[in-house]
């Protein structure tokens, strides 16, 4: 049975807007008995991936109190450290939304992402995303949501871009995948808002994210 470890929530994406459509994703697999999803605080990531769990989801910012000062981070240079380390042993990590959010750009996390958040605007909008499943290239992806559209930098040349994503604001990348030494690393941008999370496409999208962390094709 495979075991997967997800930390989720922070200030401004509640753990129980996130958990629904998490736990629909993994549904045919936890119900066939295939996997074992298991919640942790994300502080607690440096003890838990020694334990090898077979993908890590995050959907957190660095952040832990936005709206203050000082500013308290929760990633730490040892904890991006084993992160980057767990990925390149075999372990599969999907950084879903603000999983991809003010980390530093030269950490050894967003170095193993090659890829990370920069901006969205103020607004929502309805974002398009195009492109096609991770784990099944043939099938192809196109949906609408009202979303905080993020725009973020990818190093495009260093991994497979499987999602774009398009607004009134311009056009970004949603989505990229890639092998990180035996491991397998995911981004995945949609979604902000309850109704775009729970969206079957979303669920969908996400879910074949998850099949490609595991190793699934």
């Amino acid at each position: 049975m495979k075991q997967i470890c997800a930390a989720v929530g922070d200030y401004y994406h509640s753990e129980d807007f996130i958990k629904p459509p998490l736990e629909m994703a993994l549904q045919p697999l936890t119900a066939a008995g295939l996997c074992r999803l298991k919640y942790i605080p994300a502080e607690q990531l440096a003890t838990e991936l020694p334990n090898k769990p077979d993908a890590v989801i995050l959907f957190k910012e660095n952040r832990v109190n936005p709206k203050d000062e000082p500013i308290v981070h929760w990633l730490t240079e040892d904890i991006s450290s084993a992160i980057a380390r767990y990925a390149e042993e075999g372990g599969g990590w999907l950084a879903w939304h603000s999983g991809l959010a003010s980390y530093p750009v030269h950490s050894s996390y967003i170095g193993m992402l090659k890829g990370h958040f920069e901006f969205h605007p103020a607004q929502h909008q309805i974002v398009r995303y195009t492109g096609f499943l991770p784990d099944e290239p043939g099938r192809t992806v196109s949906f609408d949501i009202l979303d905080e559209h993020y725009f973020v930098f990818c190093r495009e040349e260093q991994t497979n871009v499987f999602l774009r994503s398009e607004s009134v604001d311009g056009s970004s990348i949603g989505g990229w995948m890639h092998a990180y030494g035996k491991g397998r690393v995911c981004c995945l941008t949609p979604a902000h808002n309850k109704e775009g999370l729970l969206h079957p496409e979303t669920v969908r999208l996400l879910r074949s994210c998850i099949r490609y962390v595991l190793g699934h094709e």
